[in-house]
């Protein structure tokens, strides 16, 4: 497997230049790091397809119904009540918990879906070791790219396209 190439830019023309030149030879374009917003980037990365929703939807009615068989089972099965000649399995009386517990279930495995898809909690990424990363944020353009097959054509590339610095990305 090859490692992703971070190049450095000084200027956003060039970025984007060595943006399209790599994904017209058909290199994919991981991440982009510039002090400000690109537009010319905005089709560049595919979004992330997004899992919170199904993640919470499953944990709320999983839990929704689970609470109310468990209701149901204690109420009919385990303790069966008889007060004042009402039915063992009333409804109406049982929704309350399970919507609640429903909810709740719902908002945790919704927090726990967006940590997992924000990559949090992440205290150290490999690009933090790169020198040039600490300036992305001040006056320089990176581009980290995966190269498609050999890392050497895409880094001829990137130093055609302008790129001040080319180095390989650790894992």
């Amino acid at each position: 497997m090859t490692t992703p190439m971070l190049a450095e830019f000084d200027t956003p023309d060039a970025l984007v230049a060595a943006w399209r030149r790599a994904r017209a030879e058909g290199h994919r374009a991981i991440d982009a790091f510039t002090p400000f917003p690109l537009d010319e980037l905005s089709e560049a990365f595919d979004p992330a397809p997004r899992r919170i929703r199904p993640a919470m939807a499953l944990a709320g009615f999983g839990a929704a119904a689970a609470m109310y068989a468990l209701q149901w089972w204690s109420a009919v099965h385990d303790y069966p009540l008889n007060s004042g000649g009402r039915p063992l399995h009333s409804w109406q009386v049982f929704v309350l918990v399970p919507f609640e517990v429903g909810v709740l279930a719902a908002a945790v495995a919704g927090f726990a879906a967006f940590l997992v898809t924000c990559g949090l909690p992440r205290l150290h990424h490999p690009l933090f070791v790169m020198p040039q990363f600490e300036r992305a944020s001040q006056d320089r353009f990176l581009l980290l790219v995966a190269p498609k097959g050999e890392p050497e054509p895409l880094r001829r590339l990137l130093e055609e396209a302008g790129a001040g610095l080319v180095a390989e990305t650790h894992p």
